[in-house]
């Protein structure tokens, strides 16, 4: 059997576990299994891909595997599970830069051998500057666009939409300009202006991946998280196609496929399309339609929910952001299972969008080691809302906002929620009056039957703890 015949039947094993790694992430008992899966057949796709390169020295790639492997033990070590989102931003928006670094470092190699190298080899030119296009396009897309989804999320920058006049008519612009750049280049491959070109394409893709999340919303970072997963790896595959490497053809096809899968559940589950998530500006004019307010906000103190609680036999547990910030996951799952005890059936209704990453609350209490089963997707939890005796929100807003279902003049009207105002009685569970990430007021807090726990969440619910074990 061939070399060549040996590294293709390796990439294919590669890929086999990819395929199978992936798959076992759908279950929080084979996620970590499917992680370490993937993990080995990405490890068996570098060394084959080292090798079948004959790379003649090793120190550079020695250099980035040391500094690399330090930057990410140091960050597994010390980025907190609030902090994941903006994690996984950066994760995705240098995986869109590597992708462009790769498109640049074939740019560079033809511009030194010439292109009588490659066309004596049978590689077609135009072939060529189209995958090296493609992946500078949308790795530089995903770079800068991820950046400032990063800058968000973290609070580096305002969370609210920036939109300003004529603002899509200059994104317009840009990107008229950079395929305009980029069909010059692919077109007149060798004519004397291609640098200029080259790298008039690069910067005004860079600015276009700013231009394209400034005006969206914190309340749609979620879904534009999941759409730069699915870029990153479109770009991860144009660079495979680059460096004709077949496993990173498929690697990036994986991720690009899976993640623009989930980018259509997260808008199915916000009941709006991907162009209004990425046109429509939500959240700069939030306070649209929202400002008449009937009833106020009730506050309640531990111990009065605690007797509520008591009495409850059935209590279903709404997670939001404001869980993550708290890292309150271990004590909601404590109170949980003291629930239980006291003879309430106890389940958690989770919302595709809630957090500010895709499947942020089904970490965060996987990590609490809260049973799957409890885990309760948005329409099976619904139908027992009207019977449930508590339904206790953590910090959630705009997911269980009833104006989403009763307000035509609200912007997330028409959005499916978990419909916590249909149960007997609400607690949540807020660490002010403020309003949420994406500007929304929640009328679900004015409601009669709703009780306001003020302040940190994890006290809130380690006073609730304490007043069971105590009484």
């Amino acid at each position: 059997m061939s070399t060549e015949s040996l590294i293709n039947l390796a990439y294919i094993a590669a890929a086999i576990l990819f395929v199978f790694g992936i798959k076992m992430l759908g279950s929080a008992d084979t996620a970590r299994r499917g992680n370490m899966i993937s993990s080995i057949g990405m490890l068996i796709a570098v060394v084959i891909t080292l090798l079948d390169q004959q790379i003649l020295s090793y120190q550079y790639i020695f250099i980035g595997l040391i500094v690399g492997a330090t930057i990410g033990a140091i960050a597994a070590k010390v980025v907190k599970m609030t902090g994941m989102p903006e994690m996984v931003a950066l994760f995705n928006g240098f995986g869109g830069l590597a992708s462009l670094l790769v498109g640049w470092g074939e740019y560079n190699k033809i511009k030194a051998l010439g292109w009588d190298v490659y066309i004596a080899n049978g590689i077609n030119p135009y072939f060529i500057t189209t995958v090296i296009f493609l992946a500078v396009l949308i790795g530089a897309v995903t770079f800068t666009g991820s950046l400032f989804a990063w800058g968000k999320l973290s609070g580096k920058v305002s969370g609210r939409a920036m939109v300003f006049p004529g603002q899509m008519v200059i994104n317009a612009l840009v990107a008229a300009a950079v395929l305009g750049a980029g069909s010059w280049y692919v077109i007149q491959y060798a004519g004397v202006n291609t640098p200029v070109v080259f790298f008039s394409m690069m910067g005004l893709a860079l600015l276009l991946g700013f231009l394209v999340v400034m005006p969206i919303g914190g309340g749609d970072m979620p879904v534009v998280i999941a759409l730069l997963n699915s870029l990153s790896g479109l770009a991860a595959a144009a660079a495979g196609f680059v460096i004709f490497n077949n496993v990173l053809i498929v690697a990036g096809c994986l991720v690009g496929c899976s993640g623009l899968i989930l980018t259509i559940i997260m808008c199915k589950g916000m009941n709006r399309t991907l162009s209004n998530v990425l046109f429509s500006g939500f959240g700069a004019t939030a306070a649209s339609g929202d400002s008449e307010v009937e009833g106020e906000m009730k506050g309640a103190t531990v111990e009065d929910a605690y007797y509520v609680l008591e009495a409850a036999r059935s209590v279903v547990i709404i997670p939001g952001y404001g869980m993550a910030v708290a890292q309150a996951q271990h004590a909601v799952k404590e109170l949980g299972q003291i629930l239980e005890e006291n003879g309430a059936e106890v389940s958690y209704a989770i919302h595709p969008v809630a957090g500010r990453m895709p499947g942020h609350m089904n970490v965060l209490l996987a990590e609490a080691d809260v049973p799957y089963e409890q885990l309760a997707e948005m329409d099976d939890v619904n139908p027992r809302l009207p019977a449930t005796d508590v339904a206790i929100v953590i910090g959630a807003n705009d997911v269980v906002n009833p104006a989403a279902a009763k307000d035509p003049a609200s912007p997330i009207y028409g959005m499916p929620i978990i419909n916590a105002h249909e149960a007997q009685t609400v607690y949540a569970l807020k660490r002010g009056k403020g309003a949420g990430f994406s500007g929304l007021i929640n009328k679900l807090y004015f409601l009669e039957k709703t009780r306001m726990l003020y302040g940190d969440a994890k006290e809130t619910v380690s006073g609730l703890v304490a007043q069971f074990k105590d009484s």
